[in-house]
């Protein structure tokens, strides 16, 4: 979905996957950030809090009928219905992340 937003372009890859996969960890209720995965990707669960929360934005807050196509694609059974996974409260969602 980010790469449908110009806000995202100026993020690392790397760092919009970690963040993702932090959101999709948090979400998924799978445990925080590890030091493995502060390891292998170079960022502290601190470093990615900001691209989380915005992030979660975007699922919570969709854009128009527009640009439909990745939502669509990603609601089939195939990606195991993934867009149509519920985007986490944004109060819990702070609170998950500053308590770990």
């Amino acid at each position: 979905m980010t790469l449908q937003e110009y806000d995202y372009a100026r993020e690392s890859p790397s760092k919009l996957a970690a963040s993702c996969l932090l959101l999709a960890l948090t979400m998924k209720n799978l445990g925080g950030w590890t030091p493995t995965l502060e390891y292998y990707s170079g960022y502290s669960a601190q470093d990615l809090h900001p691209l989380v929360k915005r992030l979660n934005f975007l699922l919570t807050y969709q854009p128009c009928d527009k640009l439909n196509a990745v939502r669509s694609k990603y609601s089939h059974r195939v990606f195991f219905e993934v867009a149509k996974v519920t985007p986490m409260d944004m109060l819990k969602l702070e609170e998950t992340l500053t308590s770990s």
